[in-house]
């Protein structure tokens, strides 16, 4: 952090009306952190059981409705074929994980991953009474709530809010324009990068900003999704925040991206930058235990075949560097990364060559401590609901596993009931 900004930051805090109001009760703890700062103290007010030391959790959100019947495919059944005659993968060309179910050709190198034991495929995920809203759906998984019911807190917010109170606020670090619903809590915590290139504080501000979006990414209709992040953080409490978020300043971040070189073979796409960003902060050492990165387009309703195949191959891509650039730090069993999307599609192609909004969905997993393999149940396709798929594993178990066996906290709090806990870690 430059000394103007500090400098401009103590101001606020010391001589505004509001920060004079407060500043004779504000808690030790910022001053010590201004402290801290301004004698250059980069890296001491790290907590030791966060991302530096502990596992990491990155959670990548296939924003649209990725299919995943074309995704994670039932080659071995005729009604798959007979459901899709136009879009449906034939079965020589695909990428066979069993003698029932295989992967998209455009994936060999998840194959790959999966064939060494470093990725596990979760099938038939989804939750009881659908909801085929873009943006409902969205909410429902990133709030873990039942689909009749409103939750105001994500999931991760939750879990920051029962779990990592006093912690650096870059707990979470999501690279978005916008903090994802999944962040949002009483107490807030997290920070938002919006580019994987530049970014830097808004002057006056603590927004970043970003650089142009990489050209080369594939587009769609639904991007990312973002919900409501407000708080009820009164006058006091937002200047705590404030604070708080001096600690992880674009200076900071900008400061391990310099020092981290690119080591990985990246692709340039948005998404391969993400990754290349989150890399380089793992390797920086960010006191960060979440991970947040969104990739859209996935809403494939017409022409679906050569957009889909787009997007696997940048998915694929993607994630084979990222896990490369783990092992070759030395960071690949403490990291685990978790692929959803907020619904599948619906089992028979429609008559513009695409697919409309379904259920249940297939997930995957990376990373070093998993059990590999194919995990859950796959839905069958001779019983359906009304032409979708019927989930067998609800969503939340998997959080449940995520916040139980590789987070080490209990997941009842967070998901406010316990879920059957699965066995991919």
């Amino acid at each position: 952090m430059s000394d103007s900004t500090l400098h401009t930051r103590r101001h606020f805090l010391r001589t505004s009306i509001l920060g004079g109001a407060v500043a004779w009760t504000l808690p030790g703890f910022i001053d010590r952190t201004f402290a801290a700062l301004n004698a250059g103290a980069e890296g001491s007010l790290v907590q030791t059981a966060t991302g530096r030391d502990g596992p990491i959790l990155v959670i990548l959100q296939l924003s649209g409705g990725n299919d995943g019947l074309n995704t994670v495919i039932p080659y071995a059944d005729d009604a798959y074929h007979r459901a899709r005659p136009r879009i449906g993968v034939p079965a020589k060309s695909v990428l066979r994980l069993s003698d029932q179910v295989g992967l998209n050709p455009r994936m060999p190198k998840l194959a790959a991953l999966y064939g060494e034991g470093k990725a596990t495929v979760l099938q038939g995920i989804g939750y009881p009474n659908p909801n085929r809203s873009h943006f409902r759906s969205m909410e429902i998984w990133q709030t873990a709530s039942d689909s009749n019911r409103v939750e105001r807190h994500g999931w991760l917010g939750r879990y920051f809010d029962n779990c990592c109170r006093g912690e650096d606020p870059a707990v979470g670090v999501s690279l978005g324009e916008q903090m994802p619903e999944a962040f949002s809590a009483s107490q807030p915590m997290g920070i938002a990068l919006k580019n994987p290139g530049r970014f830097r504080f808004a002057e006056g501000s603590e927004v970043m900003e970003d650089a142009a979006a990489d050209s080369t990414d594939a587009g769609g209709s639904v991007g990312a999704l973002a919900g409501n992040t407000t708080s009820d953080l009164d006058a006091f409490h937002y200047i705590e925040r404030v604070a708080l978020d001096a600690q992880v300043s674009s200076d900071r971040i900008a400061d391990i991206v310099r020092r981290h070189p690119i080591t990985g073979n990246y692709p340039r796409t948005r998404l391969g930058q993400d990754f290349q960003l989150v890399s380089q902060l793992i390797a920086g050492g960010m006191p960060t235990r979440i991970y947040y990165v969104s990739f859209g387009g996935f809403d494939t309703h017409a022409n679906q075949t050569g957009t889909h195949d787009q997007l696997l191959g940048q998915l694929d891509d993607a994630l084979a560097a990222f896990a490369a650039d783990m092992r070759a730090q030395g960071n690949f069993d403490r990291v685990l990364l978790l692929t959803f999307s907020e619904f599948g599609r619906r089992v028979a192609e429609n008559g513009s060559g695409g697919t409309d909004h379904g259920t249940a969905a297939p997930m995957f997993l990376l990373g070093g401590g998993i059990r590999p393999g194919l995990g859950g149940v796959a839905p069958s396709l001779a019983d359906l609901d009304a032409g979708d798929l019927k989930y067998t594993v609800d969503f939340r178990s998997v959080y449940a596993t995520l916040l139980e066996r590789w987070l080490h906290v209990p997941s009842a709090g967070v998901l406010g009931r316990k879920f059957p806990v699965l066995g991919f870690v």
